[in-house]
């Protein structure tokens, strides 16, 4: 266990944390919704730091972050926990995993950053489970990868609090942010929380300059409508910016939780959600082997290739300052 930051006692004897817009108000003896933070006798404790799982070496466009540093190595793991509790989620079987389980061991943040650096990551991503319910492990990881000279990235569902975002925010290189959907009641229904917060906080982040890449999964009958993906496509390119990556990815019912009765997404929701991005004056939206390479939207010269022979190893062509070759317009590329 280790005391948590980010949380005050309120009038009535319990503990509000402070790390994600659910704002849980905490017993005594009781947990938050992501189960992993933990009033005890007064005191709110973080039970999941140093709890790290799956820990890899992966490419960075498994985040998915497609123009950021492209065709690095970044060292990945997550935690146990999470502040959803969504339906169709696919890594239920360690979000909802109780951090004192056996076979956990305890990972100080030191050797997270020397196991990163002995595989020649160039950055480390804290993914796999939601990064904001284990901010603190994650933030002291950040701190040290930043004096080892390695970037630093998140993976989230995006509903953090404003204020933890702004403690993260020096530290952090790049985040993709899964944007689920424009309604409201998806999000209620199918994640248990709300989308405003989440909204909110891709605002805050495409402002910061923190590098943003935003993914949609597309889940038939509560995600794919062309009308809420309309007004998503828009948002992206009005609020945070036409040069901002989208990435439409395919339910599989076979690894979701709760949602195995649902269809699996079609490739034609996959090319219509493309084409309404597009016709939203979005400049880079990834779906599929179709539309997997980073072409140049001023020139058409395709910079950045990763058909399935090379996918993992995509071959980039971009000059020294990240601009297309061809034509040296901006891409959008972090190097």
């Amino acid at each position: 266990m280790h005391a948590a930051e980010f949380c005050h006692e309120t009038p009535d004897g319990k503990i509000q944390c402070d790390l994600c817009s659910h704002f849980c108000r905490i017993m005594p003896g009781r947990s938050g919704i992501c189960k992993v933070r933990s009033n005890i006798g007064g005191t709110l404790f973080s039970l999941n730091f140093g709890a790290a799982l799956s820990p890899a070496a992966e490419p960075i466009e498994n985040m998915p972050l497609y123009h950021f540093m492209p065709g690095s190595t970044t060292w990945s793991f997550g935690a146990p926990g999470c502040n959803f509790t969504c339906a169709n989620c696919q890594e239920w079987q360690i979000s909802r995993q109780a951090p004192d389980e056996p076979g956990i061991p305890f990972t100080p943040p030191e050797v997270v950053v020397e196991n990163a650096l002995r595989a020649g990551s160039r950055s480390i991503s804290c993914t796999c489970t939601e990064p904001t319910v284990f901010a603190e492990y994650a933030l002291e990881i950040m701190k040290l990868a930043k004096t080892a000279g390695l970037r630093c990235v998140w993976a989230s569902n995006g509903y953090m609090s404003p204020n933890l975002l702004e403690a993260v925010g020096p530290w952090l290189d790049a985040v993709n942010i899964d944007l689920k959907s424009m309604d409201d009641a998806v999000y209620r229904r199918t994640c248990g929380a709300r989308v405003e917060p989440v909204l909110g906080n891709l605002r805050r982040i495409a402002a910061s300059g923190i590098h943003l890449e935003v993914t949609t999964l597309l889940i038939p009958g509560h995600s794919d409508s062309p009308g809420m993906l309309e007004r998503l496509a828009g948002f992206i390119a009005c609020d945070l910016g036409h040069e901002v990556p989208w990435h439409l990815v395919p339910f599989s019912p076979v690894i979701s939780r709760h949602m195995r009765d649902t269809p699996a997404t079609p490739p034609a929701s996959l090319e219509s959600a493309w084409t309404i991005g597009r016709k939203a004056g979005l400049w880079y939206i990834y779906c599929g082997k179709a539309h997997s390479d980073t072409v140049c939207p001023g020139c058409g010269h395709t910079a950045i290739e990763r058909r399935p022979w090379s996918f993992g190893q995509p071959v980039v062509q971009l000059d020294d300052n990240g601009r297309c070759p061809s034509c040296h317009a901006s891409l959008s590329i972090k190097k």
